[in-house]
């Protein structure tokens, strides 16, 4: 069953998702934190396409890390979307680089954002490794500039999404 969530349930779990992170940073201080979450457009977050893309990211992510000693993992699957979150005794610019690498080259790779965790709890940006930012799904411009002015919209992103998984 798809359940549509409202826009309080979606900043409720991006909050609790935070807060799930800055627990898992304080109980492995030494090591690196990734949050993986699967981009759907819309108000419905998981449907067959968000959890396919999700179950193949979970894969490739814990493939990829395999080298880098998963110290943790623990899966949700969320009506506000699945999420994951991996500690991994990799450097942050490390796991950046390999977190870069499965969203520029995996086949849903588009569709998965997966991001590395500072202490301080902020994400670190492709960047401060040196890569370019995410490119739009639609358009192939910066996917910020389009997501700040509204370039496209949810049924182009959806059906871009569909194409992708399809």
């Amino acid at each position: 069953m798809f359940i549509e969530i409202t826009l309080d349930q979606l900043l409720q779990s991006r909050d609790n998702r935070h807060l799930r992170q800055m627990e898992l940073i304080a109980a492995y201080p030494e090591d690196t934190l990734l949050c993986l979450t699967v981009i759907m457009p819309g108000a419905v977050k998981r449907n067959h396409l968000s959890l396919k893309v999700a179950h193949r990211a979970v894969e490739a992510t814990k493939e990829a890390f395999l080298p880098h000693d998963i110290k943790y993992s623990e899966e949700r699957d969320l009506p506000t979307g699945y999420e994951a979150f991996f500690v991994v005794g990799a450097t942050h610019s490390e796991a950046k680089s390999v977190a870069c690498h499965i969203e520029d080259t995996h086949i849903y790779g588009r569709l998965i954002d997966i991001d590395v965790i500072k202490p301080s709890g902020e994400p670190m940006s492709r960047q401060e490794i040196g890569n370019s930012p995410r490119r739009c799904l639609v358009c192939n411009n910066e996917a910020r500039y389009c997501m700040r002015n509204h370039s496209h919209s949810q049924e182009e992103i959806l059906e871009a999404v569909k194409s992708i998984v399809t």
